[in-house]
């Protein structure tokens, strides 16, 4: 009698297609060499634009450097201030200032720009931000996770929350990340692989869940951020070129709101129905098996101890809470803003929060391992945070060679004149209002390829666009609601995102052979969806003339 053999699924179009992302992406060379080879590129091509003489003139809002006021004023004996010339009374001087600049090609190649090359490439990672971010979130996580904390949690966590809800959580939580600037990309994506695993899901699958939250919805919370406050200050001053009224911070609280629990179920849809089927089943023997353990490898005795070190953890939790509000809650608190005494916006709670947050895992941690009895002194706590800097050290690695492409792409003014002739060519095509709007959203989004910051790009974009708009009887604050549906999307995919490298270290825990290419295909469905979903919900809200926020109407 002979055997027959099932066949083997046919796989969706779809699916083929991530799949062939996924192998050639996984083909690209390590990101060290991948970002040499873009240095390289970025050189030729700035030469040769440099070389005819490519250049382009445009209104930015440019920071008010009010430090060297106050300087001078302290050198002078306070006798230096801003006046108005035609008035003679004395002004306050605003947070940035509209003025023409041009910006020429400069090209790498050129003697000032070899020179820039090798004198400024220290200075390029030193003055990386994302490398100390990195060291400081990951020393309190690492201690915690060295302890068995972070395990423990994440299964307890599971046992109490439904399952069909998890990915909602996870996602939501990486929404509200932005809040932590950065704290979201190095604390929830590692954690998410780690929840998933422990339900007997593919640990990418959670990964691909968290990095949509953080990534794919980051310019928009149903909290005020500190983004929010830098967005609205650019805004203003751009408006100030129109003579229409300033908006508040809260202009676009409404449609924030709105857009963070749709794009999160939207997330949610693509994880469960896009993401998990493709991934299938996972196999522990392919990743880490330090990273595969479930509830079923915890004998009753290990649990005991976990629950032991959680209430130790807690008591170390409470405790931080009480010392991070003696720090913000009094008046005149360390951490209050100094002359305002606000908590949000540019304040000292705000810069603190990466180091707050390290620091209360770091304490968790500590607690967690003296009551499971995984920590006996402070040498464990040392050895833990060691552990960690040293498996960061092929991140830091690609880190350097990001660093200097950045810089270098940078100096050539590439990214700008591109962002400046797209802005033109939308100008001139004269079409509606909701059409260029929709026009608006395509640009940001093709040009969060190259300028991934929410705020650099804004500081382009609103000196040239609020003014049209306002033209058009469309609100400024519409126009930043069209911005940020453009600014988010293409995050996750993008080249020059930074947390890029350290999103393939995590999900090479649980797939050796995971690259480039498979958290691109991983991310593509995610970035479609979520960019249609929000597109539609823009047209809907202009359509229905919904206000953005409290007081914000969608026209002027």
């Amino acid at each position: 009698m002979t055997a027959t053999v099932s066949a083997e699924p046919k796989r969706k179009l779809s699916e083929r297609m991530l799949d062939g992302i996924e192998k050639a992406g996984n083909k690209v060379p390590h990101p060290v060499i991948m970002f040499l080879y873009l240095i390289a590129f970025v050189a030729l091509l700035s030469a040769v634009l440099a070389a005819f003489n490519v250049k382009v003139s445009e209104e930015v809002a440019v920071p008010v450097n009010k430090t060297e006021i106050h300087r001078l004023q302290d050198a002078l004996g306070g006798s230096v201030v801003p006046y108005d010339t035609s008035t003679g009374q004395i002004v306050s001087l605003p947070p940035v200032i509209i003025e023409q600049q041009t910006f020429e090609v400069k090209s790498l190649l050129s003697v000032d720009g070899l020179r820039f090359v090798f004198s400024s490439f220290v200075n390029n990672f030193a003055g990386f931000a994302v490398v100390a971010v990195t060291f400081i979130a990951m020393a309190g996580v690492g201690v915690a996770e060295k302890a068995g904390m972070m395990a423990a949690l994440i299964r307890k966590l599971v046992k109490v929350a439904p399952p069909r809800l998890i990915a909602f959580f996870i996602i939501m939580v990486g929404v509200l990340s932005s809040v932590a600037s950065d704290a979201g990309y190095l604390i929830l994506i590692p954690l998410a692989a780690a929840a998933f695993v422990t339900l007997g899901r593919h640990p990418l699958a959670g990964l691909a869940a968290a990095f949509a939250g953080v990534a794919s919805v980051f310019a928009v919370n149903i909290l005020i951020t500190p983004v929010d406050s830098m967005l609205t200050e650019i805004t203003n001053e751009a408006i100030g070129l129109t003579g229409a009224k300033h908006i508040e911070i809260t202009a676009n609280l409404y449609f924030g709101i709105a857009s963070s629990i749709l794009m999160a179920l939207v997330a949610v849809f693509v994880t469960q129905r896009i993401v998990e089927p493709r991934l299938g089943k996972w196999d522990p023997s392919i990743g880490d098996t330090a990273y595969g353990k479930t509830d079923e490898d915890v004998d009753t005795e290990a649990q005991a101890a976990e629950a032991r070190g959680l209430r130790f953890a807690l008591y170390g939790f409470l405790g931080m809470t009480a010392l991070i509000l003696l720090l913000t809650l009094p008046p005149g608190a360390p951490l209050r803003d100094p002359v305002t005494g606000d908590l949000i916006g540019t304040t000292p709670f705000m810069a603190s929060l990466i180091f707050l947050i390290s620091l209360t895992f770091l304490a968790c941690g500590i607690c967690y391992g003296k009551g499971a009895k995984t920590i006996s002194g402070s040498g464990d706590v040392i050895n833990a945070v060691t552990a960690t800097f040293a498996g960061l050290s092929g991140l830091i690695f690609m880190l350097l060679m990001i660093s200097q492409f950045i810089a270098f792409f940078n100096y050539t003014n590439l990214p700008r004149v591109a962002a400046v002739e797209m802005a033109h060519i939308l100008e001139r095509a004269g079409l509606g209002a909701l059409p260029l709007l929709i026009g608006l959203i395509f640009v940001i989004l093709l040009l969060d390829i190259i300028i991934p910051g929410v705020v650099p790009k804004w500081a382009i974009f609103a000196p040239v666009f609020i003014p049209i708009f306002v033209r058009l009887n469309v609100a400024p604050q519409t126009v930043l609601a069209a911005y940020r549906v453009g600014d988010s999307p293409m995050n996750s995919v993008t080249p020059l995102m930074v947390y890029l490298p350290f999103i393939v270290t995590v999900a090479q825990r649980y797939d050796k052979k995971a690259g480039l290419g498979t958290i691109i295909s991983l991310m593509v469905p995610y970035v479609i969806a979520i960019l249609s979903a929000w597109l539609l919900l823009f047209i809907a809200w202009w359509l229905l003339g919904i206000p953005l926020g409290p007081g914000s109407p969608i026209s002027i």
